[in-house]
């Protein structure tokens, strides 16, 4: 028994050396699903997503308030006698969280109330330009309780940005400033500012969208935010996870509580300069409205560029009109460098001092041009170049002049009267059919109003509703049309594409 035991121990052990054996030289590697099952998991941060070095950890706002609070102040701007209009800055569809609400007794001073950030210890301070626009006396307060009177040292109503001054000291705390262009979706964020009167008040989302075109589509570049913003926010800084401000919080849907907007920190950076040597900003401007090369751009006038600024229409006497822009125009190279969007285009020029000569490379009816353009101040809004943006009614359809049901698109039009002129106010030289009535149900309706004036469909004149039925009897379901159009709510021509349905 003992002898059997002995042999059959010797046996075993010696069949699992061979394995042993086998397995550290290499021969008898695990299969792969018994690897895999068998194996023991790697570590979090070995299996984060590519391209992310080290693993994200947790943010804590307590400690980022605690370090940027001492930095931002109340700002107080009173007016004498009323002659501060609170609703002067007051943005259209957005209520501007500055501004309290207006006394009824004229002869009561104008009071209201917002947010800053000190950037540096020579007391500059940072805010929006509604919170003290029109304001006789500036008080600054710190969070520590001392109080100073600020001088505005320059302001800029374009973006919103106005910079203050409060005597220097080496004891005033900074907000470091951050870089708004790395900013990214669902990034998450702070406010710090004095809603509704409640000083210092912290709030806490994330970036919700970059870019948020709000007033004026040329300059607009907003951060929406989820952070709760209030009135009396405006002029606070907007401040990511590192402890860097990266935006100057300036307005709030009026029709949610959780939709807030800030002027990119960059934006102000850029101009800081010119606020403090002129106490204004100029801008560079050629005086065009521009529109990007989509696909169906492309498509409906056979453009042989995917990218570029294309000109729809030339402000009279502007430096594009001298420089021989016109519509249709793509805008590709300006001095040598590539321009991929209309948005860049503007950038650009609007980065240039007037008075700079720029070479703008154009593509016209598939050939490359080059012209050269003396840029001139970017208009004030009101001023010569600026388009007004009062609504004008549409006229009233006349049954006699529409097209039966059905109509080609469900487009109607009629011809231009002079009813049409006094009314709409079309001057003499716009040839085309107004647009009497959409289709609700028609591609057109996302992109055509009644009241326009069409004057072009694919580069094909329309001066009258013959040759309208003539150019749209023509189409084919799937066709992609470029309706060029005259705006007399903004006195502009523009461009709008669809594809036949």
């Amino acid at each position: 028994m003992s002898k059997r035991f002995t042999i059959v121990t010797l046996a075993l052990c010696t069949s699992v050396a061979f394995l042993v054996g086998l397995m550290l030289a290499g021969g008898l590697s695990p299969s792969p699903a018994v690897s895999s099952a068998a194996r023991t998991p790697p570590p979090l941060e070995r299996i984060r997503p590519a391209g992310l070095s080290t693993p994200s950890a947790l943010v804590d706002f307590a400690d980022v308030a605690e370090r940027i609070n001492a930095a931002v102040v109340n700002i107080d701007a009173t007016a004498k006698n009323g002659s501060r209009d609170p609703q002067r800055f007051r943005r259209p569809r957005l209520d501007d969280p500055g501004d309290a609400p207006p006394s009824r007794d004229p002869e009561t001073p104008r009071q209201g109330s917002g947010s800053g950030f000190i950037i540096d210890r020579e007391g500059f301070v940072l805010t929006n330009n509604h919170v003290i626009d029109a304001a006789d006396r500036i008080a600054v307060t710190l969070a520590d309780g001392r109080t100073f009177r600020a001088e505005v040292v320059g302001a800029d109503a374009a973006i919103d940005v106005a910079l203050l001054r409060i005597p220097a000291s080496p004891d005033l705390p900074e907000a470091p400033l951050g870089n708004s262009d790395e900013l990214r979706v669902g990034e998450w964020v702070c406010a710090i500012g004095n809603p509704l009167g409640y000083v210092h008040s912290v709030t806490v989302g994330v970036v919700s969208f970059i870019g948020r075109k709000l007033f004026d589509p040329s300059l607009d570049d907003y951060i929406q935010t989820d952070a709760a913003i209030n009135f009396g926010n405006s002029g606070g800084p907007l401040i990511n996870s590192r402890g860097q401000v990266i935006g100057i919080n300036s307005a709030i849907s009026s029709h949610a509580s959780s939709i807030g907007f800030a002027v990119p920190i960059n934006q102000a950076v850029v101009i800081l300069p010119q606020l403090k040597t002129r106490g204004r900003v100029s801008r560079g401007f050629i005086g065009v409205t521009l529109t990007d090369v989509t696909p169906g751009l492309q498509r409906a006038l056979d453009l042989p560029v995917a990218r570029g600024a294309m000109v729809q229409d030339v402000s009279p006497q502007s430096p594009a009109e001298r420089a021989g822009l016109r519509p249709y125009d793509v805008i590709v190279d300006v001095d040598g460098r590539a321009v991929e969007t209309n948005e860049e285009l503007i950038r650009d020029i609007s980065a240039r001092q007037p008075g700079t000569v720029s070479r703008l490379d154009v593509l016209r009816d598939g050939r490359r041009q080059t012209l050269t353009v003396k840029l001139a101040e970017r208009p004030r809004r009101g001023d010569e170049f600026d388009s007004p943006a009062d609504a004008i009614s549409s006229p009233s359809p006349s049954p006699k002049e529409e097209q039966p049901e059905g109509p080609p698109l469900g487009i109607s039009v009629r011809e231009i009267d002079r009813g049409i002129l006094g009314r709409l106010e079309i001057p003499a030289t716009v040839q085309g059919v107004v647009v009497s009535r959409v289709e609700s149900t028609s591609a057109a309706y996302q992109v055509v109003r009644r009241g326009l004036v069409i004057l072009e469909i694919n580069r094909r004149p329309v001066r009258s509703v013959a040759e309208y039925q003539r150019v749209v009897g023509a189409l084919r379901t799937g066709d992609a049309l470029a309706i060029f159009y005259y705006d007399p709510a903004v006195r502009q021509r523009a461009l709008a594409t669809l594809v036949v349905e």
